[in-house]
């Protein structure tokens, strides 16, 4: 996360005005080659085309003055969003045309020169092959309107996002369609909706039926609610007192805000009678169908979720960044937590936690490693994992320790092959089971049921993606993939065939924003619905007012004058309902302005995200979910760690929280490991 801020900094110093705020550079390793004079260097391709999710071969060499061939190291730099450079090839990850800048990475007393080589790239789609297209009713009758909607997929199956459809219709005189593929009917007849996208095209056809209703009624819902309460309406049509099935309905609302100067305009949603107010007030929806309408008025209270959060204790860790928690019960019966640490020579910190109020550190374990990003206990507390990134002979891994004595933990073994060399950023440990990250290209699972003896068993890679994150949930693994969003594969649960030995895909949900972070899945008891939420991760604030103040997360330089600020994340937490696997739908979504999602947490109807300087965010994600939870009101309770003493001292970065027997812990990046209780709400004061 950081680390890629830090490096595009370092790379543009070295190099000048070339590196673009918000790219990513990438080094090849140097052998030095003690080079004077002009290099010159030498892509091939000479310009890149590349189609969006698939890689080409880029190859940059460098020459001397008499045309020999240069051993020196080259760097990239690319948009982020856009493009990534890797291990020799170029992905595109966004159509459009870009550039790669590569540069000569030169010892600091070198004489030799070069300039830096500008390569063209265009990254197109691949080809639409189908067009599927739904619409809001199956029946059109006279006077009514049906929507439609259509997805333009690839040869791939994948979904081209933002396809702009274009609409026509075989009778404009029976039935019309609008831009947005609006179909109104105005006559009895045959009709047939034609959607077109680039080579792709889909009909569908309708016999215009009189209009069969005297009569439009709704039922359902209340006369009372909460802001964020579902309500779900249904209009049901008559005509001489028997039903009409499929008559098409077109929902709206009118608002009376309970406070006219505070209230927005549009403050609610209604999407086919399921109604979600976001601010207090009187609403009243309309449900239209030919020349019949229906009314009904609900009066909408505030939630009223907040409660008090109080301190309880703190582990603290002022003279390094902290990275990850963990809190469990260990064999002994008593409770402790371990955190790692970033950028700080692969520290592990082990507390005991049995009383929040009174945190004791009780051991500390260094290992080989720039960072322990990420720390795992089993759910038995029989092992621990330590996760490594930047160890000296760069054969990274995790470190299993034994836990036999939670309080003087014991490296057990170190599981090194298998592609984790490269680097782990996270892990999810089960009883029997490691899933470590591979150098950020894919997990491998290890057998730890012996952590003296870890063995790998299998592991999944998905193509042409990177992954950040993995959380698994009833013998499924959501890893979270960036552009490629949440990947789910069946790792045991065997509903589609898949075991431990032998992971088998399910399905990628993808969203708009493309930088899927984290994960958490959450079956959600009071409702039997299904929950994703998955978190951004977006370094700095590009084209918000406020982008941060360009900080690095160093402490404080007095004779430079810089450092001492945490730096600026963005990024929001989107919650998709996967009840339906084969139909995952994005229906909810929780934003801190100002601020950046980091790891998060779901337990009995309550979302503790870490949000970096917007601290740690106690959430009401009770009964079913839709629209905006900030402009609901479901904001429980916030915590923002200041300390003074921190190592950037006054400066909140909350990267996780976990729920544990009644209390919340968390780490800050800045201050170590904290604790928290959410109060009961007390009697209202008169």
């Amino acid at each position: 996360m950081y680390r890629h801020a830090r490096t595009n900094r370092l790379l543009s110093r070295a190099t000048g005005s070339f590196a673009l705020l918000g790219s990513l550079a990438f080094l090849l390793p140097s052998t030095g080659s003690g080079q004077t004079g002009a290099l010159r260097l030498v892509a091939e391709p000479t310009a890149v085309e590349v189609v969006v999710g698939r890689s080409t071969p880029l190859t940059v060499d460098v020459f001397d003055a008499s045309g020999q061939a240069v051993d020196v190291a080259v760097r990239f730099a690319a948009p982020r969003g856009a493009l990534r450079v890797r291990d020799g090839r170029v992905q595109g990850l966004e159509a459009g045309t870009y550039e790669i800048v590569a540069t000569v990475a030169l010892e600091p007393d070198a004489t030799a020169t070069a300039e830096a080589l500008t390569i063209p790239v265009t990254v197109t789609w691949p080809p639409i092959v189908r067009l599927d297209v739904h619409a809001s009713s199956d029946r059109i009758f006279v006077g009514t309107t049906v929507t439609h909607g259509a997805d333009a997929y690839h040869a791939d199956d994948s979904r081209r996002p933002g396809a702009v459809v274009s609409w026509s219709s075989s009778a404009p005189d029976v039935a019309s369609v609008d831009r947005w593929g609006t179909l109104t009917a105005h006559k009895e007849g045959s009709v047939t909706l034609t959607s077109t996208f680039e080579a792709g095209s889909a009909t569908r056809s309708y016999a215009v039926e009189a209009f069969p209703a005297d009569a439009l009624a709704i039922e359902g819902g209340a006369e009372t609610a909460r802001t964020g309460d579902v309500l779900h309406f249904r209009a049901t049509g008559t005509t001489a007192g028997r039903s009409v099935d499929n008559l098409p309905i077109t929902w709206a609302y009118t608002f009376v805000p309970d406070d006219s100067i505070r209230a927005p305009g549009a403050s609610a949603i209604v999407e086919g009678g399921a109604f979600v107010a976001e601010v207090p007030g009187r609403y009243t929806l309309l449900a239209m169908s030919g020349p019949l309408t229906a009314r009904t008025t609900v009066l909408v209270h505030g939630r009223e979720a907040v409660q008090e959060i109080e301190l309880q204790g703190r582990g603290p860790v002022t003279n390094s960044h902290t990275s990850d928690l963990w809190v469990f019960e260990g064999v002994d019966g008593r409770d402790y937590a371990v955190t790692g640490t970033w950028a700080a020579n692969g520290w592990a910190f082990f507390w005991d936690v049995t009383d929040p109020a009174t945190i004791t550190k009780v051991d500390s374990i260094q290992v080989d490693a720039r960072t322990v990003n990420d720390v795992k206990v089993s759910p038995d507390g029989r092992y621990a994992a330590l996760s490594r990134e930047g160890a000296s002979n760069r054969r990274n891994g995790v470190v299993i320790l034994d836990m036999a004595d939670p309080a003087n933990p014991v490296i057990a073994s170190t599981f090194d092959s298998n592609g984790v060399t490269g680097g782990v950023h996270n892990m999810f440990a089960t009883d029997d089971y490691l899933f470590a990250l591979a150098a950020g290209d894919k997990y491998v699972i290890i057998d730890v049921r012996d952590p003296y003896e870890p063995k790998f068993v299998s592991e999944y890679n998905h193509p042409d993606s990177r992954i950040h994150d993995i959380w698994v949930h009833d013998g499924i693994a959501y890893s979270s993939e960036w552009q490629t969003g949440v990947v789910v594969v069946d790792v045991g649960n065997g509903r589609w065939g898949g075991s431990i030995e032998n992971p088998v895909f399910v399905t990628a949900v993808p969203y708009p924003v493309g930088a899927t972070h984290a994960a958490f899945p959450y079956a959600q008891a009071s409702t039997g619905k299904f929950y994703l939420f998955l978190g951004d991760e977006i370094g700095g604030g590009r084209g918000a007012a406020w982008a941060g103040e360009g900080a690095d997360n160093q402490p404080y330089d007095p004779v430079t004058g810089q450092g001492g600020v945490q730096g600026r994340m963005s990024g929001y937490l989107h919650i998709i309902d996967f009840t339906d696997p084969e139909n995952p739908r994005d229906v909810a979504r929780y934003e801190v302005p100002e601020a950046g999602a980091h790891n998060l947490w779901v337990e009995e109807d309550i979302l503790y995200q870490a949000y970096y300087k917007g601290g740690l965010r106690v959430v009401d994600v009770s009964g079913e979910l839709m629209g905006d939870l900030m402009a609901q009101g479901r904001e429980i309770a916030i915590y923002k760690p200041q300390d003074p003493g921190g190592y950037l001292p006054n400066q909140v970065s909350v990267w996780g929280g976990q729920p544990y027997k009644g209390h919340v812990f968390f780490s800050d990046m800045n201050s170590g490991l904290w604790a928290a209780k959410v109060l009961p709400k007390g009697r209202p004061i008169s």
